[in-house]
């Protein structure tokens, strides 16, 4: 059931998402027709994930606040259990696991309760000290600076970055800022997945110099270029309707999610190259999985909601 706490701004927004959506999908059916359907397999799949994403996101959003928060932490829960079901952890780690999962709803509560300062140290200084001291009391010393370095890293970018999208939905709401905070989540994360489809498409059309050739070779300057510059066209122009921004700072939000979309993309394009994987799981069939649809999110959230509690509340 759809909660009345949802402003009428965002349902519109989500509205409009999905009519551009459908159209893109007609657009995309006509140019993949017949013989030409294995050319553009790659954009046919894309499609079929944005799709995916914006059913996902639009439930947790049309949810009520515990709903969609509750969401999110399965969300989070989700992409560490992928994550380190890629990496390579110790046998002698498998019980300090159960404290790194333990994390997820934590920190989530914390959110839920509205408890910033817990929510803002309670991973980077208690988690992450916590865990490192149980992995020292079981006496391995062989790789253990690898070891406790991928166990923190994993519980800094899947629960504790992720958990800023959550804490947006129970900032404040400010006078006059009818969208409140559903209105920011909508916002960061429309603009970090056109963020994606735009330089995906920019770099289709004018793409010929590589960006960063050994970590994602199809990604390209013109690619980057276009889309971060038509992501902050885009943030000014989706600011006033779901958010308190000002035009200066909705451009300067748009200039970080763009940037900050793409170090996401390529650090996750890292994290597989180094493991010798194409995607992170199965999630959506042809496409990838959790870590691969919410890679840029993981560097968009934390630094909007950062940008939004030092400017705004």
């Amino acid at each position: 059931m759809i909660d009345t706490w949802v402003p009428p701004q965002v349902a519109r927004t989500l509205a409009g998402v999905v009519g551009l959506l459908v159209v893109a999908s007609a657009i995309v059916g006509w140019i993949a027709r017949g013989e030409r359907a294995a050319r553009h397999g790659e954009l046919v799949a894309r499609v079929k994930s944005w799709w995916i994403m914006v059913a996902v996101f639009a439930t947790a959003i049309l949810l009520s606040q515990t709903g969609a928060i509750v969401f999110f932490a399965l969300l989070s829960f989700l992409a560490l259990k992928e994550y380190l079901s890629l990496v390579p952890t110790r046998r002698a780690d498998r019980r300090v696991l159960f404290w790194v999962y333990l994390t997820v709803p934590l920190q989530f509560w914390w959110v839920h309760d509205r408890w910033y300062n817990m929510f803002l140290v309670f991973i980077p200084v208690w988690a992450v000290l916590f865990v490192a001291s149980r992995m020292v009391l079981r006496g391995e010393t062989r790789d253990f600076l690898r070891a406790v370095g991928i166990l923190h890293w994993g519980m800094l970018t899947m629960v504790f970055a992720l958990s800023h999208l959550a804490y947006l939905l129970v900032l404040p709401e400010k006078q006059g800022d009818m969208a409140s905070g559903a209105g920011l989540l909508l916002f960061v994360v429309l603009l970090t997945q056109l963020n994606d489809v735009l330089q995906f498409v920019w770099g289709k059309l004018l793409g010929k110099r590589p960006v960063l050739p050994t970590v994602s070779p199809k990604k390209t300057v013109e690619g980057l270029v276009g889309g971060v510059l038509t992501t902050t066209a885009l943030a000014y122009v989706i600011a006033p309707v779901l958010t308190p921004l000002s035009p200066p700072h909705a451009l300067a939000a748009g200039l970080m999610i763009g940037l900050g979309g793409f170090i996401g993309d390529v650090t996750i394009s890292a994290l597989k190259r180094d493991l010798g994987v194409k995607d992170a799981g199965t999630l959506i069939p042809g496409h990838g999985g959790v870590l691969d649809r919410i890679d840029s999110l993981l560097f968009t959230g934390p630094v909007f909601f950062h940008f939004m509690k030092y400017f705004y509340y």
